[in-house]
């Protein structure tokens, strides 16, 4: 292909003057739809944090019912008349009351709100393990709605409100203190 020299100097000069008066409003809309994006991104980023902490939450109410049937199972299963429950979480992994190996949970489960594995205990006057709780002070997503064993979770401001423990821990009439 061959140039004009009048050709060649519009394409080196760059655009025609009308087409530089554009390139604003150009910027200006390409400006409206990032920040547009950045809000839809953020709208998701939340919703998607709030699923996120409801999950866990489910994931609490699985791992705290865990507990509370093992330590359950575990008074259940006392040799002999009296009932007792562990001394540490340690001895619903294996039993040492037994020779062979009874275990009333798999693992130590992690705390899904905190991340770590350790819980807060309930402890009764002979450091018995009544119950368990996550050691979290963020306020929960759910604050109703819960199943008839978890009912007393109802209203509760904290994560660590959540306390699981057996029922039969609660009517033993023996003093329960929160270390």
């Amino acid at each position: 292909m061959f140039f004009t020299t009048q050709d060649r100097r519009w394409k080196f000069r760059g655009r025609p003057w009308h087409t530089r008066r554009e390139s604003g409003f150009t910027y200006i809309v390409l400006l409206a739809i990032v920040a547009a994006m950045g809000f839809v991104l953020a709208t998701a980023g939340e919703v998607w944090h709030m699923a996120l902490k409801r999950e866990k939450e489910q994931e609490l109410l699985f791992i705290g019912d865990q507990f509370r049937r093992a330590l359950n199972l575990y008074n259940l299963h006392t040799p002999g008349n009296g009932r007792r429950y562990p001394l540490s979480l340690e001895e619903l992994l294996k039993d040492p009351r037994y020779p062979g190996v009874q275990r009333y949970l798999r693992k130590i489960y992690t705390d899904p709100i905190t991340g770590s594995t350790q819980w807060g205990l309930i402890k009764g006057p002979s450091g018995e393990i009544f119950g368990v709780h996550s050691l979290s002070e963020d306020e929960p997503v759910k604050k109703s709605g819960f199943s008839l064993v978890d009912a007393r979770f109802e209203g509760r401001n904290k994560y660590s409100d959540w306390v699981f423990m057996p029922d039969q821990g609660q009517g033993s009439g023996r003093v329960l203190k929160k270390p």
